[in-house]
């Protein structure tokens, strides 16, 4: 009965000696998890007056979350809106300031109309229709000069007006973008900055990743890439100690088409292998995977 019970225990042993080993080698490949990172940084300089973000928090894209202080940018643009009015006062009213010459003009052809017929009928003098003649060129040389000048100033009062308000629209930029806007839909990692504090344009503020789909950065060898394509389904699987593992459909992203040593740490179906492909896998994640988590992948061939 002892010899019995001494071959089922050793039996057993062997058995599950056996499992072991076939379970740590039924994986194609390891990797660790990572993400779509974006460090968001501040884009203008200045204080943050408010900062509404906690390490954790899952933001929309487009979400409003704080703003930095911009109470000297918006009095510097009341004061070119201002400078915008002074210069569109100066612009000269053409129309009214030629409308004398242009009368005289007028009055001055009439008379010389009327000069003409008396001239014509032998009544008038030539001599005082040559004066209104040569009195009209007179005016209309002086009413070209004037047209002249006032459309320099006018032109140079206009191009003043856009540069500034270029300006203004450079700052209305600026105040907008002192509105912190969260740029893509995640969960935020760190957060770098405090409300209070003093930042500056490209300070980081906090860094922000896409937790619904992370993505597991394994090696292959070059025998195993032959097997591989992109969009091609996989299994992937991670270890939770005593609570077992978990099972994922994963989806091939990309392949490096560069070898690469083989990195420490990183297990390969043939570890012997020293130079290796990086591939990524896409895999949706249902709240447990975490960024740099491990794990596993079997190729499903197709």
């Amino acid at each position: 009965m002892k010899r019995i019970t001494y071959f089922i225990v050793v039996t057993l042993l062997l058995i599950g000696i056996t499992s072991c080993n076939r379970n740590k080698n039924s994986f194609d490949a390891t990797g660790a998890f990572e993400a779509t990172e974006i460090l968001v940084s501040s884009e203008v300089s200045g204080k943050i007056m408010a900062l509404t973000i906690q390490e954790g928090d899952r933001l929309d894209a487009g979400q409003y979350i704080g703003y930095i202080d911009s109470t000297q940018l918006y009095l510097r643009k009341m004061q070119l809106l201002a400078g915008l009015k002074a210069v569109d006062m100066r612009k000269p009213d053409i129309r009214k300031q030629i409308a004398v010459l242009e009368q005289q003009i007028s009055t001055a052809r009439t008379e010389q109309q009327r000069m003409e017929n008396l001239v014509k009928a032998k009544a008038g003098n030539q001599k005082q229709l040559d004066d209104i003649t040569n009195q009209i060129k007179f005016l209309q040389k002086q009413l070209d000069a004037q047209y002249s000048t006032l459309n320099k100033t006018s032109g140079s009062t206009d191009a003043e007006a856009e540069s500034i308000q270029y300006q203004v629209m450079q700052l209305d930029d600026q105040l907008q973008k002192s509105r912190i806007t969260n740029p893509q839909t995640g969960t935020v990692l760190v957060k770098y900055a405090e409300t209070g504090e003093v930042t500056a344009a490209g300070k980081p503020l906090y860094k922000i990743a896409d937790m619904d789909l992370l993505y597991l950065r394994a090696y292959t060898t070059a025998s195993q890439l032959t097997q591989l394509k992109q969009g091609q389904t996989v299994q992937v699987f991670t270890d939770y100690g005593e609570n077992g593992h978990r099972e994922y459909a994963g989806t091939i992203t990309w392949i490096s088409d560069k070898s690469e040593f083989t990195p420490k740490g990183i297990q390969t179906k043939d570890e012997r292998a020293n130079l290796v492909y990086a591939i990524k896998i896409a895999v949706k994640n249902d709240g447990y995977l975490k960024i740099g988590q491990y794990g596993e992948v079997v190729f499903n061939q197709e």
